[in-house]
């Protein structure tokens, strides 16, 4: 095989409830991940010589760090370590997701370099091994094996697929000059935030699981986040005022996005953030899913 082209899609997090701190540091997550259609594409060949060799389009941020610190050269790195793959590897990541916007770019990459070089290599792994390389890279890569919507517990990359709902319509704000780093986040909840989950809070948890199409959206970070970046609280107000049926940040912020009837009426709310850069997409399920992957999602 001469080459592979991989799609690696964003997420959004249609309930992100946050239990408390673990032993280990990080925080006990429940979480409703759902993919969506905006996506990066990685390009992966085999080259002559041997070692990783990666380009990045798309984004001026990324394209300045040193390859090595990319997850899909690590992601690539790993998965070739535990293939004993020799032979060199050029990759081509063309990114489309903005980054530090809670929309999971970094994590879908990773899982599209590990998918990608399975596909590239001809070759198959145990499932549960190939979620222990994603979870080494980071704790949503393990969503983004399956793709469509799942539940996501511990630190969200305990993942349990849910079955696919009716496509829906989005909106998602990407805010010019706020950036919200997911450890940052972290250190801005409060006590208060951590608490234990009430009975209302796991009802709206189980009805968006079942009905994601009739319950409210949810994330435990928007009191945080919005306190610190108030804009962003503004925009997801702006999201229901101009006809969203419902509007949240995007995982720790700081996209915020909303669901609306038809893709024309995201597309007559996208004309009030001139300032920002606006999204129109739509969920993707996880056959979807599969079918972009070439048939079947490698895992």
């Amino acid at each position: 095989m001469s080459g592979v082209r991989v799609p690696a899609f964003a997420k959004i997090n249609l309930c992100l409830d946050i239990l408390g701190r673990r032993p280990d540091g990080y925080h006990e997550l429940r979480t409703i991940f759902q993919m969506i259609s905006l996506r990066d594409t990685l390009t992966l060949e085999w080259k002559s010589s041997r070692g990783i060799e990666l380009g990045i389009t798309g984004n001026a941020s990324l394209s300045a760090e040193s390859p090595r610190s990319n997850l899909v050269y690590r992601g690539l790195e790993a998965l070739g370590r535990e293939l004993r793959i020799k032979r060199g590897i050029r990759a081509h990541l063309r990114k489309r997701i903005p980054a530090g916007r809670g929309l999971g770019g970094g994590s879908s990459d990773a899982a599209a370099a590990l998918l990608g070089l399975l596909r590239l290599a001809d070759r198959k792994i145990p499932l549960e091994r190939l979620i222990d390389i994603g979870g080494n890279l980071g704790a949503d890569v393990a969503f983004f094996l399956f793709g469509g919507r799942a539940v996501g517990v511990g630190r969200g990359n305990e993942i349990y697929p849910l079955p696919d709902a009716p496509r829906q319509h989005l909106l998602v704000v990407s805010p010019r000059g706020i950036s919200v780093p997911t450890r940052e986040a972290y250190s801005w909840l409060g006590r208060g935030l951590t608490k234990p989950p009430t009975p209302s809070k796991l009802t709206r948890f189980c009805a968006l699981c079942w009905s994601p199409q009739e319950a409210a959206l949810s994330n435990d970070f928007e009191a945080a986040v919005f306190r610190r970046h108030p804009r962003l609280g503004r925009i997801k107000r702006e999201l229901l005022r101009h006809g969203a049926a419902d509007a949240a940040l995007a995982g720790s912020g700081s996209a915020v996005f909303g669901i609306f009837r038809n893709p024309a009426q995201a597309r007559r709310t996208a004309h009030w953030f001139p300032d920002d850069e606006v999204l129109v997409c739509s969920t993707v399920s996880r056959e979807r899913y599969r079918r972009a992957l070439g048939g079947g999602a490698g895992v």
